[in-house]
């Protein structure tokens, strides 16, 4: 027997009811922490009866979808669970930019989740919104978009950054190369902050990780000392580990730069096609034999050896020219489409997998995510599927 009630009816004399419909009771617990968990506020008695309605049915799926149609499911708990991966400081509350806007478009939108490190996409505010115009060289556009609190759903519009921002479509590289992470891992140093925090952000592996000595070290560029404090043994033993498989993938960047402005709050993107930006070469004197950067060109050293295991696609050659090939490389990976599951797990559900039984959902999903386009929003109803008994 389903309860029907007035729409005005308040949700605690709804839930008053349990004791006299303990089916319903349970169905109505399931919705309502469903909502909470993925929109992060309260859904009015209308959509709680009939996500519960759904539930009973047995289509939790459609009940998630509801759920995720609520404003506050892109505003906030899509804006907060990226914005992290913008900064090196993982700082949740930075303001929405160019990265966190093109990541909830893309989401919402379902559009291939491993276009995230290649596509020719960037997601801005609609042109009726009277927004100030996007600018390579701040986030006005976007502080503006988030100040107004608008309804992301209606308010984001897909476009592609070659026209938006002039970069060559060929030298776009999905959110690597947005302004936002250009500031956070193209600005100074030597581009491999981009190649790492990637790895931390959309492979949940950091290079500590992925240290595999037996790789051979004939990229490895001349900053890197071989002899760190005079002891080359550092070197040999934990430094070539990283660097050997890191520099050839990072080499990809070399034609990518950050450069301020006035303040550390402006400045933009620069790319020189063909002309290797001077990072690249700094330091030379530390090791003078060492790989000296002649081009954009990379190869994946890691295709053999333990880091096999990151599932490395046979669809792709493993070498390549620029960002967009190399990001292809790391998002046809085994290890990105799991780590999106398991982001999406413990975002959900509040807590890393702890059993067979959560191992097993994951792969599961992760399984159904590479199957079924990569639409991350469906791996997002899945783990609420999955929790909501929780």
């Amino acid at each position: 027997m389903k309860i029907r009630h007035h729409a005005k009816l308040p949700i605690f004399a709804v839930l008053a009811l349990l004791s006299v419909f303990p089916s319903q009771a349970g169905t109505l617990e399931q919705a309502k922490r469903m909502h909470d968990r993925l929109a992060g506020v309260p859904a009015d008695n209308a959509t709680l009866q009939q996500m519960a309605d759904l539930i009973e049915l047995g289509d939790t799926q459609q009940a998630a979808q509801i759920a995720m149609q609520n404003p506050a499911f892109y505003r906030t708990t899509l804006k907060n669970w990226i914005t992290p991966w913008t900064n090196e400081d993982a700082d949740i509350f930075q303001p929405l930019n160019d990265y966190s806007a093109t990541v909830i478009g893309m989401i919402r939108d379902d559009v291939d989740f491993r276009l995230i490190l290649s596509g020719d996409i960037l997601y801005t505010g609609a042109s009726n919104l009277n927004l100030p115009a996007y600018s390579g060289n701040n986030n006005a556009h976007y502080e503006a978009l988030e100040e107004r609190q608008l309804d992301l759903q209606t308010a984001l519009v897909r476009q592609t950054q070659s026209a938006i921002t002039g970069l060559p479509a060929e030298a776009t590289a999905g959110i690597m190369t947005s302004r936002a992470a250009a500031k956070a891992y193209f600005s100074d140093g030597t581009n491999r902050a981009m190649f790492r925090f990637t790895l931390i952000n959309h492979l949940c592996t950091d290079l500590e990780a992925l240290k595999d000595t037996s790789r051979v070290p004939d990229r490895v560029r001349q900053d890197v000392s071989r002899s760190p404090g005079g002891d080359s043994r550092i070197y040999l033993n934990s430094c070539v580990g990283c660097h050997a498989g890191m520099d050839p993938l990072a080499q990809s960047f070399a034609y990518y730069n950050y450069q301020y402005s006035d303040n550390i709050d402006t400045g933009q993107l620069q790319y020189s096609a063909n002309a290797v930006q001077a990072k690249y070469l700094i330091n030379a004197n530390n090791f003078i034999h060492g790989f000296i950067t002649p081009d954009d060109s990379w190869r994946n050293y890691w295709r053999e050896g333990k880091n096999a295991s990151l599932g490395w696609s046979n669809a792709l050659p493993g070498t390549g020219k620029g960002a967009k090939s190399m990001g292809e490389e790391l998002a046809n990976s085994t290890a990105f489409a799991s780590c999106q599951v398991k982001k999406v797990f413990e975002n959900v559900c509040l807590r890393k997998p702890q059993d067979a039984a959560d191992r097993s959902q994951i792969d599961a999903m992760t399984q159904n995510f590479s199957a079924n386009g990569y639409a991350l929003k469906d791996v997002f109803a899945d783990a609420a599927s999955y929790c909501m008994g929780d």
